[in-house]
């Protein structure tokens, strides 16, 4: 059965009970709601949860990392050059490229939203704008990464995949703080919310172009295509003749036709996938997948740490040892740099049965294997993930 309803609630993919708890109680105000196969708790809205609203906007339903998403980039390497060459490369990404929590990026970035975009003249957005110029280009921690692929047909692919970094989480808890679960998108402080959104969007969007950009002039190589959603944001869209307001958290937009690239842990594939018309798209609120889903939290896979003069000290063991996870990480083939126990491939879902739970409603174009894996590590701690 590739979904079911559960209380009244479409759910794909094995029920996770808390989950389908959030988004059951989501679904008490919404318009229509929907629970991707890679479904996990999250804040208020599950991961994996599609909540649309009547001129409604949620800011804790898109969350702290506001406009979080992924973007592939195709490049024209040939790929036996970066096989022979992969460990130097990975050093050069993780030496090049800024991954870790409060990091400013080493090569400023400039770009045109800091002059044309009026957001700036919000109050909390004005005080932000010198963090988010710093941090323009930065990664982040957690589940973010910087990633090298190989497809079916032998191309080079990166993938990249981080959102709005110190602007969008601050913007998001001046709303969510400061401003009811549901706000009317016609009020003001409704107004002054999307915009802060979609200002954390563009620039969401200008730093994985840069990161993406910065890769592949390391590794002399020409972008030829690309693949580019969020999925932690909210869009105005048509459902079933009616306009809605669709917060996806952890979901990707799937219209027919529409481009997505959908990333698995470390050591499983990625996809380049698109929606397709079907009835089961229409209760999927054209959604699907961002990633393979938990199966772990952070603190069991990881352990519990405390911060002690400076130093992370654990405090209690986790259930996957880093021995246990490099093991996992050498037997695929695939070069990693940083990353803690807490994004180990052990602690996820397998990408391929993910999907299959929605295969009405996708296609896959390409299937991508990992050759080389960057996270920040594990020492690092961000507020800013999913």
């Amino acid at each position: 059965m590739p979904f079911q309803f559960i209380r009244g609630v479409p759910v794909w993919g094995d029920p996770q009970d808390n989950a389908v708890d959030q988004i059951v109680n989501c679904a008490h105000q919404a318009a229509a709601a929907a629970l991707m196969a890679d479904h996990h708790l999250g804040y208020v809205v599950p991961i994996g949860g599609v909540v649309a609203y009547e001129n409604q906007a949620s800011p804790s339903g898109v969350g702290y990392d506001i406009a979080c998403g992924n973007k592939a980039a195709r490049l024209d390497i040939p790929v036996a050059e970066v096989k022979a060459n992969i460990k130097p490369i990975m050093d050069d990404i993780w030496r090049t490229i800024s991954f870790g929590i409060g990091r400013k990026n080493r090569q400023p970035v400039d770009h045109p939203l800091f002059d044309d975009d009026p957001a700036w003249d919000l109050t909390v957005a004005r005080k932000l704008k010198k963090l988010a110029a710093e941090q323009l280009g930065t990664v982040g921690s957690g589940n973010h990464y910087v990633d090298i692929f190989e497809d079916e047909r032998g191309r080079i692919w990166l993938g990249a995949h981080f959102g709005s970094r110190g602007l969008g989480h601050r913007l998001a808890t001046h709303f969510i703080n400061d401003a009811p679960a549901l706000l009317n998108v016609n009020s003001e402080m409704g107004q002054e919310y999307l915009a802060c959104m979609r200002l954390a969007g563009r620039y969401a969007y200008a730093g994985r172009d840069w990161v993406c950009q910065r890769v592949a002039t390391l590794l002399g190589a020409r972008i030829v295509e690309e693949i580019h959603n969020h999925h932690n944001f909210a869009w105005q869209e048509r459902h079933n003749g009616r306009s809605l307001w669709v917060t996806r958290k952890g979901a990707t937009p799937a219209f027919p036709g529409q481009k997505g690239f959908v990333g698995g842990s470390m050591t499983d594939i990625s996809v380049i996938l698109a929606g397709v018309e079907s009835a089961e798209s229409q209760t999927a609120l054209y959604s699907t997948v961002h990633g393979a889903g938990r199966i772990m939290s952070r603190s069991q896979a990881a352990g519990r740490f405390r911060w002690k003069k400076g130093r992370k000290v654990q405090v209690k063991r986790g259930q996957i040892g880093r021995k246990q996870m490099l093991n996992r990480v050498r037997r695929m083939g695939v070069e990693l740099r940083g990353a803690g126990t807490d994004e180990a491939p052990q602690v996820y879902k397998q990408l391929p049965a993910v999907l299959n739970h929605h295969r009405q409603t996708i296609r896959i174009l390409h299937t991508l294997t990992p050759l080389g894996v960057a996270m920040a590590g594990e020492d690092e701690y961000d507020p800013y993930r999913d």
